[in-house]
């Protein structure tokens, strides 16, 4: 693997390109995973050089998948699993079909191929990648909203199909030893034996082997018997000729229910983590730049055509088949529409089967890369328009008339904290109402809270005018973004200036730009992190009196540390020099306290 080295020097190789790339991708707003793909291009054969053994690579990084598909399947359970028949065996099985028929069509009729290569073709293509997708939607924290939840279960659908595919393409080859009916009988039962192995043995061997494992009490016995289960399972199921990913997904799936099942997943995840990097890099390393170089309007066409393709294609199954709106088919569409990493395995096993060539085959491969390169880009420009205004609901009609009777407090946004100072206003009878852009939250609010919430734009004068903003003692923004708080706390205090305004403040810096604009900032997480101390503080042996001094003292300093760093908060330097002196004061305070 190394280029005249050793593997420490391939370790550091991969660590010193991740930790370059990823972090510069990341504030390019690009996604890691653009990041780690361009780490390999760099370090590959192609550019640099640095790695040249991209094959053992690639094998190894495909643990990163198979510990992903497992912790996936420790996330479901056999009940769950049924319960999204539908969208796995209906939604899925209807792109598969649909995606490769289409592309098939277009490589039989548009690019002369055979009928069986079209076929493989097809299906191939028509698969998308699980890791690229299921890893963009965890970054993008939308795994579960409407679209995430229907692309896991297609991409599970086409982990399941990727097994009939592999096997058929012998069978579409050219007659040979490969495709004879002992061969294909003899496989089938190799893939159902495996299977019912591991159902068998995750049902009834796997808990006593933890429970055994649990009553040692070492930590690193309990990691590698759980990288012993995944790694076991995936090398059975790669004997058996079927995919690592979905026996490691299997066997995730038994243990689902397990009371092993936390313990799994926190001894897996840093191991899946790197892994899943690794193979992104690996797919960055296989880009042949040398072909790209030769033939690049071809290799972008296709690619573009690639997506095309496919990003209408799925948009259509989420929006009929998956009950999707069209803004979350959009989103469906640009996740799935590159290619995807068990493609290279169908296409290798095609050519060695004489379905097509050697340059189709690295053609299909670049496409695919450079369809997954295409990918984070399309996801950040379907984000920005996602930022746009959208056609939302229509707003009731008695929610735009704003009525209230010289109201004491007005209280803008119905989240979290904007309900429970609602809630505790109403309970001492303080006569307020409260303002939302959200109808949802609006029909919400006053089904289950029954308070005065009504549609308006506090940034709007006529909105505080119809509000009567001018008669109220107080102005409580509980909005959880720091701009429109800042924004909002801003023209109420530049019409309304002797009102008393209190703004929900995010962060540090949040603070200082409310106080800038004349609001009095509450810190959303400061008052719940000082009680939890006190608490700590209490079950460590300190009474309640000593505790109580402590957190109050803190109270005080931390204030004034605030206000001397709100001084000099444009000086990095200033403000790091003066946490390190309050560090020290604090310290000081706490043991003259103690003396």
């Amino acid at each position: 693997m190394p280029h005249e080295g050793s593997l420490l020097q391939t370790a550091v190789i991969f660590l010193v390109a991740a930790v370059i790339t990823v972090p510069l991708a990341k504030r390019l707003q690009l996604g890691a995973v653009l990041g780690y793909l361009l780490a390999g291009v760099v370090i590959g054969p192609q550019a640099l050089g640095l790695i040249r053994d991209t094959q053992s690579v690639a094998h190894i990084s495909e643990l990163g998948v198979v510990l992903l598909l497992f912790i996936i399947g420790l996330e479901l359970s056999p009940r769950r699993l049924w319960l999204m028949r539908k969208s796995v065996f209906g939604v899925g099985l209807a792109q598969v079909l649909l995606t490769g028929a289409v592309i098939g069509a277009i490589a039989l009729f548009g690019f002369a191929q055979s009928l069986p290569a079209a076929v493989v073709l097809g299906l191939g293509l028509a698969l998308s990648s699980t890791a690229l997708g299921l890893q963009s939607l965890a970054e993008s924290k939308q795994l579960n909203a409407p679209h995430g939840r229907l692309a896991f279960a297609i991409l599970l659908f086409q982990d399941i199909a990727a097994i009939p595919l592999i096997a058929l393409v012998p069978l579409l080859a050219a007659a040979g030893p490969d495709s004879s009916h002992g061969d294909s009988l003899e496989h089938g039962l190799r893939v159902f034996g495996s299977i019912a192995i591991v159902i068998v043995g995750g049902r009834y061997l796997l808990r006593p082997l933890f429970r055994t494992v649990a009553r040692t009490g070492l930590p690193e016995v309990s990691t590698a018997t759980a990288l012993l289960v995944v790694i076991g399972t995936a090398w059975l199921m790669e004997e058996a000729g079927i995919s690592m990913a979905l026996g490691a997904f299997l066997a995730g799936l038994l243990l689902a229910d397990s009371e092993y099942r936390h313990e799994l997943e926190s001894q897996i995840e840093p191991f899946k983590g790197l892994l899943l990097g690794l193979f992104f890099i690996s797919v960055g390393m296989g880009a042949n730049l040398g072909l790209l170089l030769e033939m690049p309007l071809l290799l972008i066409g296709l690619t573009l055509l690639l997506v095309a393709v496919k990003l209408p294609l799925l948009m259509l199954v989420g929006r009929f088949a998956g009950g999707l709106n069209n803004v979350s088919a959009l989103r469906l569409g640009v996740v799935l529409a590159a290619g995807g990493e068990f493609a290279f395995v169908v296409f290798k096993l095609g050519r060695d089967q004489g379905l097509f060539d050697a340059l189709t085959f690295d053609v299909l491969l670049m496409t695919i890369t450079l369809s997954m390169a295409v990918t984070p880009l399309l996801l950040l420009g379907c984000a920005r328009l996602g930022k746009r205004p959208q056609a939302v609901r229509e707003v009731p009609e008695q929610y735009r008339n704003i009525s209230a009777d010289a109201p004491r407090v007005v209280i803008v946004g119905m989240g979290r904290m904007g309900q429970i100072v609602a809630r505790i206003l109403r309970a001492q009878k303080v006569p307020f109402i409260a303002l939302e852009t959200s109808v949802d939250a609006i029909e919400m609010t006053r089904m289950f809270e029954q308070v005065p919430v009504f549609y308006g734009d506090p940034q709007r004068p006529e909105v505080l005018h119809a509000a009567k903003v001018g008669e109220a003692e107080y102005f409580v923004i509980t909005t959880d973004d720091p701009e429109t708080t800042t924004r909002t706390a801003e023209r109420v205090k530049q019409m309304y200036p002797h009102l008393k305004v209190l703004a929900r403040a995010r962060n540090r810096q949040h603070v200082h730009k409310l106080v800038d604009v004349g609001a009095e900032p509450i810190r959303e997480t400061f008052h719940s992190s000082l009680e939890m101390s006190r608490m700590t503080l209490v079950g460590l042996g300190l009474s309640e009196a000593q505790a109580a001094d402590r957190i109050q003292r803190f109270t005080r300093h931390d204030e004034e540390v605030l206000a001397a760093q709100g001084r000099v908060r444009d000086d990095k330097a200033k403000v790091m020099q003066t946490a390190k002196e309050a560090r020290l004061d604090l310290e000081r305070l706490f043991e003259a306290d103690a003396d």
